[in-house]
């Protein structure tokens, strides 16, 4: 049996909507995960900061919160996790072992993807405040100091300072990709807002 050519159109063309319905539907199912994610982590957050005790923030979950990150200026809020591993970087964002803790003495890196957490990035400014909360309640003020696109592999980003304490934002760059993973970083520094 041979299927008309008008017929054969329209299959095609159902097909290529669902497929486009797909594309969206998952992209829709990341935001809602890290829209969702962010508030269970906003739980866990509380109740660690009264137990003092790291709490999961769904019982599977390998992470905790370790820091609460604001920019006023962007009305900005989010919980940050520790560790920056992929599985961790798809509920928020990580803060990456081996670098200070968020606000002391050292360069505290945390990452966070370009699509949904770390999106705003693209619109801080020099001088922007940064601000991170830690379990214990101290908060560190920070200002934005500059912006800069980097090798996956540079190094430099991770370099620790043992005099002051500094901030370090990553994401993938460039915003609008539509290729994740690619070899370039947007890189955020930020250093303790005097006064």
């Amino acid at each position: 049996m041979r299927i008309p050519k008008f017929h054969a159109l329209q299959w095609a063309a159902a097909v290529l909507l669902a497929v486009a319905l797909w594309q969206f539907g998952h992209a829709g199912y990341i935001h809602a995960k890290a829209v969702l994610a962010q508030s269970l982590i906003h739980n866990a957050w509380i109740r660690t900061q009264a137990t003092g005790e790291p709490v999961k923030p769904w019982p599977w979950a390998d992470t905790w919160p370790v820091a609460r990150l604001q920019v006023p200026r962007l009305g900005v809020e989010l919980y940050v996790l520790a560790g920056a591993s992929g599985r961790t970087l798809a509920f928020g964002p990580g803060h990456l072992y081996g670098t200070a803790a968020p606000g002391e003495t050292g360069n505290s890196v945390i990452a966070a993807h370009r699509d949904t957490h770390f999106a705003f990035l693209r619109d801080l400014r020099a001088g922007d405040e940064v601000i991170v909360e830690t379990l214990t309640g101290r908060v560190t003020r920070y200002a934005v100091s500059g912006a800069r696109i980097v090798d996956e592999y540079d190094r430099d980003v991770l370099e620790q300072d043992a005099v002051a304490a500094r901030l370090t934002l990553v994401t993938c760059w460039p915003f609008d990709a539509v290729v994740p993973n690619g070899p370039l970083r947007y890189v955020v520094s930020a250093q303790v807002r005097a006064g």
